[in-house]
């Protein structure tokens, strides 16, 4: 009985928080595009105004085991048979996405939205709109912190992750336990995700670590779908064999369009795309 009424609880709060949130934050990114527009006729009529020459920066040369040099152009660091897609935020800079858009290689990207209670990605709105015009498949994704109050985080990364803007599920980025004890970090974590899942009425896509996994959330987060990180040659497997839709298995990728290294990810076994779309 309890459950029955913190579920309509959270429901009830979800309704009341996300109009609001998410209308603020449609008339905010409106006001950005007009202004923008604005801007860029004045400048127009003062003749001030170039024509933008996207240049993306050449990556350097790589090489296999045998000195072989490999091209960079490829996309793709182990094969092109697998549904690659990549995750993006600040530390990426300035993206060419009508350079990335053109990679038919890539299937995907998420872009960091927010952390923790009150952090916005400075880059998030620009990718998220340019992203979209160049004909990406886009999620977003929230650093969660332990300790951070989860409803303040919840509001925090829904005036970003909108679903309108969504084609993929949310991405719950886990990597830390703020040296919390394990129970009290383990029930904040599934707290935030049962809250993210009633706000958006489907189950986030939760990234970490391999190792992050096998020390604190084996056994908890069975029902999600597992993003995990592990940078080596071999497939990950997880200490109790679960699972794993998603192995980003490089922060050290390169394509076209992005200056410098960008984190690389793909499905594992018969996993597919359409598992992480997102049900408007």
């Amino acid at each position: 009985m309890k459950k029955y009424l913190y579920i309509l609880l959270i429901a009830f709060i979800s309704m009341v928080v996300w109009e609001p949130v998410a209308a603020k934050s449609k008339k905010r990114r409106a006001r950005a595009r007009v202004h923008a527009v604005a801007k860029h006729r004045k400048a127009k009529k003062r003749g001030k105004t170039k024509t933008a020459k996207i240049v993306a920066k050449p990556a350097e040369p790589r090489y296999d085991a045998n000195g072989n040099e490999v091209n960079p152009y490829l996309q793709c660091e182990d094969t092109c048979s697998h549904v690659h897609g990549i995750d993006l935020s600040h530390y990426q800079g300035q993206v060419f996405w009508e350079t990335v858009g053109e990679n038919t290689k890539m299937a995907y990207v998420y872009l960091k939205a927010t952390e923790g209670g009150d952090r916005i990605d400075s880059y998030f709105e620009r990718n998220i709109e340019l992203a979209h015009r160049y004909g990406l498949k886009v999620g977003s994704y929230h650093f969660f912190r332990p300790k951070t109050d989860l409803e303040r985080q919840l509001r925090n990364f829904m005036t970003q992750c909108l679903p309108g803007e969504q084609d993929l599920i949310p991405m719950i980025d886990v990597e830390t336990d703020a040296n919390m004890p394990q129970k009290a970090f383990r029930d904040s974590l599934m707290k935030f995700l049962y809250l993210v899942e009633v706000a958006y009425r489907q189950k986030p896509l939760v990234y970490t670590f391999r190792n992050f996994y096998n020390k604190h959330l084996q056994g908890l987060i069975d029902q999600y779908p597992l993003m995990i990180a592990m940078y080596t040659d071999q497939e990950p497997v997880l200490a109790d064999g679960r699972d794993i839709t998603m192995w980003q298995y490089t922060a050290k990728g390169r394509i076209v369009g992005v200056s410098g290294y960008v984190d690389k990810s793909r499905f594992l076994g018969r996993h597919e795309l359409r598992e992480i779309r997102f049900r408007h």
